[in-house]
């Protein structure tokens, strides 16, 4: 990542927001906000010394700036947060961040991240800032869980998260914006950590999960060859409400993880890195079909590696990586007669230099990434198809007095659905030191995937009634949006209040089943969509160890051509948390997370629901730190209209882990 860090006269704290369409609304919110246990950012440990004043982020513009100056609305979560909460995955870590929603992509309990009222599509997902793709192997119905799960949680060094789109940097599929897994890198001096958690429900059938992690990391050769070593298993049975005792609300799941990293310091201004993988995720589950029990077996296995060139030259920095991926599906349902075998292979390169010139921070690069997808069971003829796409883009931040100005485009070029153009120019005017107000807009696109523009990709579909063909005819969406935000922050306390606004169009639907067995649909470009809403932030610390943090969002997301409301998407939401420092060494919290009332089928809407979370961290001494604590302490449910389509909320549970670090 650039070393470059951008001339500006604030830093921040961390982003959240929130909305709402009437004035007393946003009242009551903005109160909740500040009287109420704060759900999220569950503050540091004692091991913990970084100020979140000193928080930066490189996603927004590929360049380091403060959460406060960056120009764009965003995110951090660091590793301190992290080990402090009870993570199966990335969705359950961003969970707590406004304009997040986790949507459950099955009703068996498998979670998709959806980004200011998009679904799961929309949300790029990256590590280190490279894409991580299994969509063409796993289809939208399967949810992006298993991309999510792949990712070792004890791995990640923080999290940065851009709501809005970012298609002037990153291309295709970040509509709804982008969610960036920052990993551990090796260190100088040896570290080794080994940790255990247990989790299990209080209520139901089974649901105990036990979770495994090692770490190592240290130099090989003093000042020149550096290392680290992570592995993660997580072992959790199937779980059965007693609301409904003869299905899975959550499926039974057996995954490790292994990350593998080796850096080569070749001088004090270049470095090489090599990275490998490997991720093994199966699932089983048994799930209602209209009144009947069919099992669903799935499996997927990851392997992806890399090789980075990083430069800090006099004149600049510059990079220069390859990276591959292969991903493996056994695909079993008894929906289907047919096992399915998947393999995805993704291979991406790609160069990007940043230079200071005068006033002006110039950002470019190049990229070029090729897809090959075998499918015996879905794609006609030899079963396998491919495609390729480029890009160039240029990024330039500037300032005119207190006026920070990024601007920046993107071209990409598809084999299949031909050119597209991206644009961006965003804002931040600096009030003072602690206050900035900031806006933007530009234009970003989604490109059909091979699904939705092969006619010979096949995927059956209406509970297996009908089948749905691939439209070589589609064109990308395209969507035109802008936010407008104030940020405020000082030592001690600090808010946001962000209006977006979002046009989509050209967004490609399936066509409706006529209940005749045997139909073919197609997808096709129909709809128009508009998604505005509002999200708000606020912190304070209450004493020295006492603090408060919350945020609102509201989203407003409709069919333009028919109004009707998306579906899976909550109206409003908000976190509440009250983190207390005991007393050194020990760190509480309790902490609440709300969402609202959606539409989970079309004209079948369901009430909101919450989730009240307390826990504790220890420092027992240097060597070993003790996790307790307890989800869902008042057992809520959701409500009869959820639970008749399956959607059961976790009841109860309690977790303890432990964590060793030598």
């Amino acid at each position: 990542m650039p070393r470059f860090i951008r001339r500006t006269r604030q830093t921040s704290h961390l982003s959240h927001a929130t909305q709402t369409p009437m004035l007393s609304q946003l009242s009551r919110a903005i109160g909740l906000c500040l009287l109420l246990p704060a759900a999220w950012a569950s503050a540091a440990n004692t091991q913990d010394t970084t100020p979140e004043m000193e928080r930066m982020v490189i996603t927004a513009t590929q360049t380091k700036h403060s959460e406060l100056s960056a120009p764009a609305s965003v995110s951090v979560i660091n590793r301190s947060e992290l080990e402090a909460l009870v993570i199966d995955d990335l969705a359950s870590a961003v969970r707590y961040l406004q304009g997040v929603n986790i949507s459950e992509g099955t009703p068996y309990g498998r979670n998709e991240i959806s980004l200011r009222g998009l679904d799961s599509d929309y949300t790029l997902i990256l590590i280190n800032g490279r894409r991580i793709n299994s969509r063409e192997a796993l289809t939208s119905g399967y949810g992006n869980d298993f991309d999510l799960s792949s990712i070792p949680m004890s791995a990640i060094e923080r999290i940065e998260v851009v709501r809005g789109p970012m298609s002037s940097l990153y291309g295709s599929e970040a509509l709804g914006g982008v969610v960036n897994v920052i990993l551990r890198q090796p260190t100088e001096d040896w570290q080794t950590s080994v940790g255990v958690q247990y989790d299990a429900p209080t209520s139901g059938k089974g649901g105990d999960s036990t979770k495994y992690n090692f770490y190592s990391s240290g130099a090989l050769i003093k000042d020149k060859l550096l290392a680290n070593l992570i592995v993660d298993s997580n072992k959790r049975d199937a779980w059965r409400s007693d609301l409904k005792p003869t299905i899975d609300a959550l499926e039974d799941r057996d995954e490790i993880s292994a990350l593998a990293n080796l850096q080569w310091l070749i001088d004090n201004q270049q470095d090489l890195q090599f990275d490998l993988s490997y991720a093994n995720d199966e699932r089983e589950s048994d799930w209602n079909n209209y009144g009947t029990i069919l099992t669903n077996n799935q499996q997927a296995e990851r392997i992806s590696s890399g090789l980075t060139h990083n430069g800090h030259w006099n004149w600049g920095d510059t990079r220069l990586r390859y990276y591959y991926e292969n991903v493996e599906v056994t695909d079993d349902s008894a929906l289907i007669a047919e096992i399915g075998n998947i393999t995805q292979t993704n291979h991406n390169l790609d160069g990007q230099t940043t230079v200071l010139l005068g006033d002006h921070m110039l950002t470019s690069g190049a990229e070029y990434r090729w897809t090959q997808l075998e499918n015996s069971r879905n794609i006609l003829g030899d079963g396998t198809l491919d495609d390729s796409q480029s890009a160039l883009y240029l990024q330039d931040e500037f300032s005119l007095g207190e006026l920070n100005i990024t601007l920046g485009g993107r071209v990409d070029h598809h084999d299949v659905y031909g050119t597209e153009f991206s644009p961006r120019l965003y804002l931040v005017y600096n009030l003072s030191s602690e206050w900035v107000i900031k806006g933007g807009g530009g234009k970003a696109f989604k490109a059909p995937n091979m699904a939705q523009s092969q006619a010979d990709y096949i995927i059956p579909a209406c509970r297996g009634a009908c089948t749905v063909a691939g439209n070589p005819d589609l064109q990308p969406e395209t969507s035109v949006n802008y936010e407008l935000s104030t940020q405020y922050q000082t030592t001690d306390f600090g808010g946001s209040i962000t209006y977006f606004h979002n046009d989509v169009e050209n967004k490609i639907i399936t066509e409706t089943w006529n209940r005749v067995p045997g139909t073919v649909l197609t997808y096709q470009n129909v709809n128009e969509a508009k998604i505005t809403g509002w999200e708000l932030q606020t912190w304070y610390n209450l004493t020295q160890d006492l603090s408060l943090n919350g945020n609102y969002s509201k989203t407003d997301a409709e069919d333009k051509q028919n109004g009707a409301p998306f579906t899976l998407t909550p109206d409003d939401s908000y976190n509440l948390k009250l983190q207390w420092q005991a007393f050194d060494g020990l760190s509480t919290f309790i902490a609440y997370h709300y969402t609202g009332e959606q539409y989970l089928r079309a004209n079948v809407k369901s009430e909101g629901y919450g989730s009240l979370d307390i826990g504790a961290n220890y420092q027992i001494n240097p060597m070993f730190r003790l996790k307790l604590g307890v989800t869902n302490l008042t057992d809520s449910e959701r409500d009869q209209v959820a639970t008749d389509l399956d959607y059961i909320q976790k009841s109860r549970s309690i977790y303890a882990g432990v964590t060793a670090s030598f």
